[in-house]
C-alpha cells in the first residue's frame, strides 16, 4: 500500500507526532527520550521565540493507517540571511527501515522548500544550534545522552539512498578526568590571569547570575558562537527564553564564569548532571513520577557521568589561553562530586581548538554525527 503524507494541524496529531520516536525506539536501551512538554512548547510561536524567525510545517507518514515515520521542514530565515543561503531544513526525522518511507518525507519537504525559494535541502537540525544536530553515525553501543541525537543505523543507509552528502560532521569525546589540576594547567591559568586580567568568579543560583550580569552570558555565548554551523543570531527574545528554560535547573558548582577588570562576562563554561537515565525511567514525561527522577538526577552530590556543554569566549579574548582557567576551576568540583566520565557535546570536527581542551587528558572519540545536504 502507497505511502500517505498527512500534515500536522491539531495539538491531538502534534502530540502523535511528538510520541511517534518514543513508539519507534520502544525498548532500546540507548534512545534518550526528550522532555515531552519542551518538546510541545518547541512548536508554538507563543513559547518558542525561534519562530519569530523561523516558519515551518510539519508531517507524519501513514501506510495501512499505521504512522511509520514524521518529518520538520524548517526555514530559518535569519540563519539564510546570514550565511547568505538558501536552505530548507529537515529535522524530527524519524522512520521505520522502509526506503519509500524516508524518500516520501524528504521529498514533502523539499517541494515545499521549492515553493518557498529555496534551493537545497539541509538535515537533519533544528531551529536554532540549541536543538537537537546531526545523525548518529557511530557510537550506537553508548547510550545518548539529553543534548544528542539517536537515531537507528539503518538511517544512514535511507541519506545515501535519498543523494544526501556530507555537509559537516561533529563529534563527540568521552573524557576521564584526572584527580588533581595538572600543573602545566594550572601554571597556564595563574600566567593568563596575570597577563589578560581576568578571574574566575562564582555565583550561587541564576536570581544572583541574573542579578549581577543580566543575559551578559547569553551575549558571549552568541559572540563566540557566530563562526559554527548554520549559526543563526540570537534575537533578545531568543536569549532570555533559554535563560529562562536553562538556568534554573543548573547546578552552579558547573558554571564557571570569567571576567574582566571591568566585571564583564569574556567567557563562561557550563555542565550539568547527566540526566538521561532519569528521562529514560520516565518515559521524558513529568508525570506522575518523573519530576522526581529528573530532579533526584539534577540534585545528585555523587555521580558517574556528566555533560559538559559548553565553552564559549569573547571574540576579543580568544587565543589567549581562557580555557585553562575553566578547568582548572571545574576538576575539582568534578573530583568532589565523584564524576568518572565527562561527556561532550556535539564538536565540530573542524573545530581544532574547543577538540584539544578535551584530548589534553585522558580520552576517548566515541560518537559522530553528520548534517547532509542536497541541492533541490
Amino acid at each position: 500500500m502507497a505511502v500517505e503524507i498527512r500534515e500536522i494541524h491539531t495539538k491531538k496529531e502534534l502530540e502523535r507526532f511528538i510520541g511517534f520516536a518514543n513508539d519507534l525506539y520502544k525498548g532500546d536501551p540507548y534512545y534518550c527520550p526528550p522532555i515531552f512538554f519542551d518538546e510541545m512548547n518547541c512548536f508554538e510561536p507563543e513559547k518558542n521565540p525561534a519562530l519569530e524567525v523561523c516558519e515551518y510545517r510539519l508531517w507524519m507518514a501513514y501506510r495501512e493507517g499505521k504512522p511509520v515515520g514524521r518529518i520538520a521542514g524548517i526555514i530559518n530565515r535569519r540563519a539564510n540571511e546570514k550565511w547568505g543561503f538558501r536552505h530548507v531544513r529537515f529535522g524530527w526525522f524519524d522512520f521505520i527501515d522502509d526506503l519509500e518511507v524516508s524518500k516520501a518525507l524528504l521529498d514533502t519537504v523539499a517541494a515545499w522548500g521549492k515553493e518557498r525559494g529555496m534551493d537545497a535541502l539541509n538535515g537533519p537540525v533544528g531551529f536554532t544550534d540549541f536543538d537537537h544536530e546531526g545523525l548518529l553515525l557511530e557510537g550506537y553501543e553508548y547510550p545518548a545522552v539529553m543534548a544528542s541525537l539517536y537515531n537507528y543505523p539503518y538511517y544512514v543507509r535511507h541519506m545515501d539512498a535519498y543523494g544526501l552528502r556530507k555537509d559537516a560532521d561533529w563529534i563527540e569525546i568521552q573524557v576521564y578526568p584526572p584527580k588533581t589540576v595538572p600543573e602545566r594547567l594550572d601554571r597556564i591559568a595563574e600566567i593568563v590571569k596575570q597577563r589578560s586580567h581576568v578571574h574566575t568568579v562564582k555565583v550561587k543560583n541564576s536570581r544572583e547570575l541574573v542579578r549581577r550580569f543580566g543575559i551578559q552570558y547569553m551575549d558571549v555565548i552568541d559572540e563566540a558562537y557566530q563562526k559554527l554551523y548554520n549559526f543563526q543570531p540570537m534575537t533578545v527574545k531568543q536569549k532570555n527564553y533559554y535563560k529562562d528554560m536553562y538556568f534554573p535547573i543548573l547546578n552552579f558548582d558547573f558554571v564557571t564564569l570569567v571576567v574582566n577588570e571591568k566585571d564583564e562576562i569574556v567567557g563562561v563554561g557550563l555542565g550539568m548532571p547527566d540526566i538521561s537515565d532519569a528521562l529514560r525511567k520516565c518515559g521524558g514525561k513529568l508525570f506522575p513520577m518523573g519530576w522526581y527522577h529528573l530532579l533526584k538526577a539534577l540534585k545528585a552530590k555523587k555521580m558517574k557521568s556528566f555533560s559538559f556543554l559548553l565553552i564559549a569566549i569573547r571574540p576579543d579574548y580568544q587565543d589567549k589561553g581562557l580555557n585553562a582557567l575553566f578547568f582548572q576551576d571545574q576538576i575539582p568540583v568534578i573530583n568532589r562530586y565523584g564524576i568518572q566520565i565527562l561527556e561532550t557535546t556535539n564538536i565540530l570536527e573542524t573545530n581544532a581548538k574547543n577538540i584539544a581542551n578535551f584530548t589534553q587528558f585522558d580520552h576517548k572519540v566515541h560518537k559522530r554525527h553528520r548534517a547532509y545536504i542536497k541541492e533541490i
